[in-house]
């Protein structure tokens, strides 16, 4: 084993890492469980055009979330190609997560759907900018295959922490003000700086390293947008990726209204998704433990797996369920989905060295940003439809009430037809998606041992040892294996 390939990171560089993640986690969680929500009930926005608010800026992400990445790997500064965007970042995550959860209250609709939209879009491109280059940071600090999987499980640690924290806080945030919108403007600002804050110990605990800041490569937009998706290994494991989180995202989106309008537990949404997530804190070190022992793809199929299974439990669930049977179905998810979490985030820092053995160059960047966008994009896509069939189903929004100068919703009952619909989505959707997913893991090629092998290979290419038959034939082998499959 190579020197380069069995590196260890400190403690203060994992955790100092790991605490931006606090940021993705969250403020994940708080758009996936509630955001929805808010633009429905609290700005009081249509279905069909709350989804169209996600939409569209996906649709602004898939133009600009490419050239992001370019941008980032073609940067030069005396503090890397990825610690600027993080630094100079700070103060543009607060004020885009403020303006998000801003509470627009304009006489007409299409002026709120405005509001909204260039809210959305000015987060929007502040979040692809700066977790792009965190995400692409990762591949740098270590080049050791099972070292990376314990920065992932340090780094989802946080990231699981500040979700437990969104998923608990912001509604209780909300509630301690008698005026609905005045508590969604606190709950803003709070998370606003909570998410911008740790960025300032990401800077100052990372280094990158210096063998991968050399001059860039002439810009050929081709190499850059096209030949990632010939690399069987990178579209394997986008595939894993995009599968279990847009399961993820379309139960996240719908599990308020299920609580609510089908359990009858809307004010215990917040904890049921807080029990998950304690969950899925707790589940991280078997999984690192696990994947040492069979490697990541089968670590992550056991978390596929077990979810599957659970989901289809929920079938047994109904208003007068007892409250173990609602808490124990989320703990069964939260173990589950916590090794799909930790082993995605273990195998993106893999690919970029799949990618150098084809192309000789480091695309950390464009990597992460191919992955942020086709992410959201797939994530926009689900919650719209889901928006939509909310929508078809007949869901029937609150009424806007001011009593005293406070602002109160009145929930409204809601059609047989919907309470269906959600849920038919709630099972039924994650079940088909996870099914692919395994189907896609079963025959992911970078196992250990590989990664072993093209660690060695490619540390000989960069200190310049002159090439041979064996490194040629070592080269052609692992490019028809992880490359073109």
């Amino acid at each position: 084993m190579s020197l380069a390939s069995s590196e260890k990171l400190s403690w203060w560089r994992k955790i100092g890492y790991g605490l931006g993640d606090i940021y993705g986690g969250g403020s994940g969680v708080i758009i996936g469980f509630y955001y929805l929500y808010f633009l429905t009930d609290v700005v009081r926005l249509s279905p069909g055009l709350a989804g169209t608010v996600i939409l569209i800026s996906k649709v602004y992400d898939a133009i600009t979330d490419p050239f992001e990445g370019v941008l980032a790997d073609r940067t030069r500064t005396a503090l890397g190609r990825r610690r600027p965007y993080l630094l100079f970042g700070i103060p543009f995550v607060f004020l885009s997560f403020f303006a998000l959860f801003f509470p627009f209250n304009a006489p007409a609709e299409g002026q709120r759907f405005a509001l909204v939209v260039g809210a959305y879009l000015f987060f929007s491109t502040v979040v692809s900018i700066v977790m792009l280059n965190y995400n692409a940071l990762q591949s740098e600090l270590t080049l050791d295959y099972h070292e990376r999987t314990t920065l992932s499980s340090i780094r989802i640690f946080f990231s699981t922490l500040s979700s437990i924290l969104c998923a608990l806080l912001p509604l209780e945030i909300v509630k301690r003000f008698a005026d609905v919108r005045q508590g969604y403007i606190v709950m803003g600002l709070a998370f606003g700086a909570i998410f911008a804050l740790p960025f300032v110990a990401t800077v100052a605990s990372t280094r990158e390293r210096k063998e991968f800041q050399k001059p860039p490569a002439r810009f050929d937009w081709r190499q850059a947008f096209v030949e990632p998706f010939r690399v069987r290994t990178f579209v394997d494991a986008l595939l894993m990726y995009l599968l279990a989180f847009v399961a993820m995202d379309t139960v996240s989106s719908v599990l308020v209204y299920f609580m609510k309008y089908y359990l009858g537990r809307g004010d215990e949404a917040n904890y049921v998704s807080g029990a998950l997530l304690v969950a899925q804190v707790a589940a991280l070190p078997f999984y690192v433990a696990l994947s040492r022992r069979i490697g990541k793809s089968p670590a992550y199929s056991l978390g596929a797996g077990l979810w599957m299974a659970a989901m289809v439990t929920s079938l047994l669930m109904a208003p007068q369920s007892p409250r173990w049977l609602i808490y124990g179905f989320a703990v069964v998810i939260g173990l589950a989905t916590g090794g799909i979490v930790v082993m995605m985030y273990a195998i993106f820092p893999d690919i970029p060295d799949v990618d150098e053995l084809q192309s000789g160059e480091r695309r950390e960047g464009i990597f992460s940003a191919l992955v942020t966008f086709t992410r959201k994009l797939s994530s926009a896509v689900a919650i719209f439809l889901v928006s939509q069939v909310i929508g078809l189903a007949g869901y029937v929004r609150p009424v806007e009430e001011v009593v005293n100068g406070a602002t109160r919703l009145v929930e409204q009952a809601q059609p047989a037809g919907f309470v269906l619909a959600l849920r038919l989505i709630f099972v039924l959707a994650p079940v088909l998606l996870l099914a692919l997913a395994l189907l896609v893991a079963r025959h992911y090629p970078l196992t250990p041992e590989r990664h072993r092998r093209l660690s060695v290979l490619l540390e000989k290419r960069r200190t310049g040892q002159a090439p041979s038959p064996e490194m040629a034939q070592e080269a052609a082998d692992l490019a028809r294996i992880l490359v073109r499959g």
